[in-house]
This record gives structure tokens, sequence and C-alpha cells, in this order.
């Protein structure tokens, strides 16, 4: 079969603060065929983005194309003008970006800019580019789809945008799709779906993929062939099986170990850190939220809630993990407890002994001070054009008024605290690695010498080894600096690794809550258990198995409306009760240690059901 994309021998180069081209790509050949998906592998800067991006014609800002050529279908690509490549991107060959928050336009909602997508390209106008918008999030698995057509990005999870990227992608019907760390950012369950779309994209419409991934256990579920790259090199290709079962080369190997196991009580923390006798740094109790919009008249309506009645403490120098769905309500309630959104009248968030106001501008300085949030996306909360002096100064001016010598010390201080020279105070967020920007965005946080750090999804943008690193160095700041973390994740294996208790969050609301070996080990809610059960393994045909099995027993992802009373998870779950969990909200069950379980059955029941001792 004739390949539909080839690059021969393509060389990169990059030019760094030196000013000096130096080769980023080394004669990297690739060829994918029509319905194959072919994955790169490797650490952050291996090169994998740089090669993909060929595909498109584009090099990114500092590289250029010193060698090589790329053929799409027997045209060469590298060679088309500028107006040929327009036409190309988007209907033949598209992208899916590893940050959809970076990608999305903030000021539209995101129905207009996929359908600006079949606009563009002539595919589609009026109600019918609306409804293919409608079906494309509907086929996504996107909960409430016309609604979320009709919001803005920043009022959609981090999840929710990656799909809605993928929407975009797949409007055009493209026959080549660049994924560039397409599930990087979700959740395992949505992980899945987007996933299943992916193959069955690729087998029914005989689309071609490059999948580029640091994640072998996701790779091992879509890519049909494996290329492994390290700092610009191909060291090794081969069938995914292959790659697997008996790799070659000692860096794919070591690629191979640094995949971590599915959770299980017995890879969690042993000595949970709860202080015996002391009170929580903060207090969260009767608090829900909702996001608000403005109809075409311009009142003002209020949408569904996005955090129902939440209740939680966290203690001082624990770490509290909150894990959940994309659109669960994880962020939100980070964002609540930091004062970046407003919560609904009754709610109370105390700081020790002080009511917290709702809205930050309200809350004092040292209030302010005392709970620091890092995001997701560093690229997103680093100023582009202010350098890391900038980022890390900043709080040190505002909470303690340092300046001159006094403050660069301390800049250079906190650096060297999170693992970076001084030397990186002059440089701009767009002269770091991603693990180093994450790095940079520690260190800004720690500035404030909190007591409580709101960490969201502050390792999903990163590669293995990268966020294996920087866990490391939570996990030491944290015994040095004696301050909680809320850890807000959703991979599960690194909450086992780090977390002292877990609260499991469905539909904006706590189902789940406990000491992390508790939670991980059953009984716990069917919905924990579903969770655990959508952890990639690292063999071929977990996908197949796990989608057969979702389907068989609990039902793909359904349309949860958050304000229902009875159990938001019961059109979903295996062990339902009809005329009970569709009619009375799930009552608090006591497991034990102070495990509680939302759930209509019992400890024996659930313990049975999930095959328990």
């Amino acid at each position: 079969m004739t390949a539909f994309l080839r690059i021969e021998d393509l060389v990169v180069e990059g030019r760094p603060p030196s000013g000096i081209w130096v080769e980023t790509v080394h004669r990297c050949s690739v060829e994918v065929h029509p319905g194959e998906v072919v994955a790169l592998i490797g650490e952050s800067g291996a090169g994998k983005t740089t090669v993909a991006l060929a595909a498109l014609g584009y090099a990114r800002p500092g590289t250029r194309f010193r060698n090589g050529r790329v053929f799409l279908e027997g045209r060469d690509v590298l060679a088309m003008s500028i107006a040929e490549k327009r036409d190309l991107r988007g209907r033949d060959v598209a992208y899916v970006a590893q940050s959809a928050q970076a990608s999305l336009n903030p000021s539209i909602p995101v129905g207009e800019q996929i359908a600006e997508s079949l606009h563009l390209h002539q595919v589609a106008e009026g109600a019918d580019a609306t409804r293919r918008t409608i079906e494309l999030l509907d086929l996504l698995d996107i909960p409430h789809p016309e609604m979320i057509a009709r919001r803005y990005p920043h009022q959609t999870s981090g999840g929710q945008q990656q799909r809605i990227m993928m929407a975009m992608a797949l409007a055009c019907r493209p026959r080549l799709l660049v994924l560039d760390e397409p599930t990087t950012a979700l959740d395992v369950t949505t992980q899945i779906e987007v996933l299943k779309a992916i193959k069955s994209v690729n087998r029914n419409l005989g689309t071609a993929s490059i999948y580029v991934s640091h994640d072998l256990s996701v790779v091992a579920q879509v890519a049909d062939r494996i290329l492994v790259m390290n700092q610009g090199h191909v060291v090794e290709e081969g069938e995914t099986s292959r790659i697997l079962d008996d790799a070659r080369e000692d860096y794919t190997r070591t690629l191979l170990g640094a995949v971590k196991p599915p959770p299980s009580p017995e890879k969690t923390v042993v000595n949970p850190t709860v202080i015996s006798g002391s009170e929580p740094v903060i207090s969260v109790k009767h608090t829900s939220a909702s996001y608000a919009r403005q109809t075409l008249f311009g009142t003002i309506e209020r949408e569904q809630y996005v955090l129902h009645d939440i209740a939680l403490d966290v203690w001082p120098r624990e770490v509290l993990a909150v894990v959940g769905e994309s659109g669960s309500g994880k962020s939100t309630l980070a964002r609540v407890m930091a004062g970046l959104h407003p919560p609904l009248p009754g709610a109370e968030i105390t700081l020790d002994d002080d009511l917290l106001a709702g809205r930050a501008r309200r809350r004092t300085r040292d209030q302010l001070r005392r709970i620091q949030i890092i995001f997701q996306s560093p690229d997103q909360s680093l100023n582009p054009e202010r350098r890391v002096d900038d980022a890390i100064g900043r709080p040190l001016e505002l909470y303690f008024g340092m300046s001159g010598s006094e403050k660069y010390d301390r800049i250079a201080d906190l650096l060297e605290l999170v693992g970076l020279d001084p030397d990186y105070a002059g440089r701009f967020p767009a002269e770091l690695s991603g693990g180093e920007r994450q790095r940079v965005s520690i260190a800004r946080a720690f500035a404030a010498e909190p007591d409580i750090i709101l960490c969201d999804e502050v390792l999903s943008a990163l590669d293995t080894v990268v966020a294996a690193r920087v866990l490391e160095l939570m996990k030491d700041l944290r015994e040095s600096h004696q301050v909680a973390y809320v850890f807000i994740s959703h991979d599960l294996s690194t909450v086992a690794s780090i977390a002292d208790r877990v609260a499991v969050m469905y539909a904006g609301r706590i189902v789940d809550a406990g000491y992390t070996s508790d939670v991980f080990a059953p009984p716990h809610h069917p919905y924990t258990q579903l969770l655990i059960n959508s952890v990639p393994a690292l063999r071929q045909g977990w996908l197949e198995e796990v989608i057969t099995s979702r389907e068989a027993e609990a039902g793909m992802r359904s349309n949860v409306m958050l304000h229902d009373r009875p159990c938001p998870f019961r059109m979903r779950c295996p062990l339902v009760i009809a005329g009970t969990c569709d009619r009375e909200p799930a009552p608090a069950r006591e497991m034990g240690r102070g495990h509680v379980v939302m759930c209509q059955h019992d400890e024996a029941t659930l313990l049975a059901a999930q095959g328990g001792t």
C-alpha cells in the first residue's frame, strides 16, 4: 500500500538565545499509510512534535527545515505556497494540540469555533453547520452538547476543551490527523472515549494518524507502529507489539520502566499525615457553585450547578487529592477555595477560624498569601512578556515588601529550591521547557510562604520522566516547608503515591472520601471502581476489553444534571436499584476509619460486588 504521508531524511534546525543554528532533528524518516496510526514517543525535547508538524509544512518560530522532503499523496508539502498550505490544513490534514486552552479563542463560544472550520472549508453553512457541531460534540461524549456549544472556553473543563479541539479537527473529515499529546490532560474515562474515537476514525474512514505521546500505556492501545525518539534521533522503530515485548534499546526500556502501575492499596502512602489534635487549615462546608450566562436579551440566567453541597477539611501538612472525571467540578472547587469563582449563598469556607469572603478581592492580603494555587498549564499562568524574575518577584513585593538585592537574592534561593539555576531569572517562559515552566510556577507559589497550595493538574502536561521529577520535588518541598496540598488530578497512580486522603468527585459532589489506601480498596463507590478500572494497562487489547466491559456493565457516559437529588451516577452504575437510586438521595455510608461512601448499598454488598475480601 502506498504511504499517504512520507517524510524523508528530515533535518530541522533551531536557534537558541545564543543565535547559532543547531540541529534539533537529525535525518528523520517516517511513513504513515491510510488507516494506520504511527506513534512518536520520547521525553520533552526529543523532537516528536517538530517532526509531526512537518506533515503540515509548519516549522515553529525559531526553527527551520534544513533538509529533507515531506510528501502527502505525492505532493511535496515543503514546496507548497502559503495559499496551498492554508488550503491543505484543516481539510486534508488536521492538528490537535496538547494545550487546548492555548489553542481556543477565549472570546468566541466553542460551538462557533467548531462551525468556523466548516464555514472556512465550505463543508457546511448555517443550520447544517450547527447540527454538525452538535453531532461532533456528542460523538466525543461531551454532556449537554447544546449547552456546551454556547459556552466560552473558560467555562469548560480541561478535558472538555481537549475534546472540543478534537471536534474541530474532525469537522472536515481530514485524511491525516496529527495528534500532539491529545489525551495527556484528560481523565482516565474521558481518555478512553477519545482513544475510542481515534480508533473509530482510523478504522471507518481510513484516516492516517501521527500520534505524539510520552505515555506508552496509551500508545499501546492505538498505535500500529512506534518510533522512539531521543534528542532528535529515531533510536528505535517497530511494530507496537515488538516494542512492548522486546525493546532493543536501553532508552526504550527506560521509557517502559517509567510507566506507572495501576493504583492499588499496596502502592498508596504508608503513613498518612493527619495531625492528631490539630484543627483543619482550611474547611469547606455547604458549598455549591454555578456558572451564569447572558441571554440574547442581556439578562443573566443561572445554569446548572457545578458544585453541590461540598464539605471537606484539609489538615496541616497533609495531601488531600481530589479526583474525578473532566467536568466533575475538581478545578471549580479549587477556584472557589482560592476566591477565583464565587460560591452560592450559604457557603462556609474558613481558614483556621476565619470565615473567608467568596471573592478574592474581598479577602485580606494575608489570607491571599496563605492560599496559593498552581495551575494546570504554565503556558497560561506565566506572562509570556515577563521574565522569570518578574513572575517570582511579584509575590515577594506584594506580601513581604521586598525590593532590590533582598528580592533578587530570594528569587535566586527559590529557583535553587525548585532545582533551577539562578540564571533562569533572566529568561522568558518561551525559553523554558514545560517542566521548567512548571517549576517556575511552583517557585512562585512558595514565594508567598503559604499554608496550603491548590495544585490543579500540575503534572498532566508533563512527560512521564519530567513529571516524576516534579512530583519528587513537590514531596520534598512539602516536608521542608510544612505545607498542605490539595492535589487535583485525574492520574490515580500518581495520587496513590502522594496523597494521604482522597476525595472522589462526580457531577459536582463528593461520592467517596477517606484514606487513600481505603478508597482504592473495596468496598468503595461504584464510580471509584470505574475510575480504577479505566487506568490503561501496558498491553495491547486493553482498550477493547474495557470498552466492552463498560458497555455491558455500566453503560457509556451519560448526560447528568448536577442538581439531581437522587444519585447522579445511577445511569452508569452496574449496581443501580430501580425505584430507589432514581428517587432517593444516596445516604452517607461509613466504611471505617472515616471512609465515607455515598451509596444506597451497604458495605457487605459493595464488597461482594467488587471482589473484596
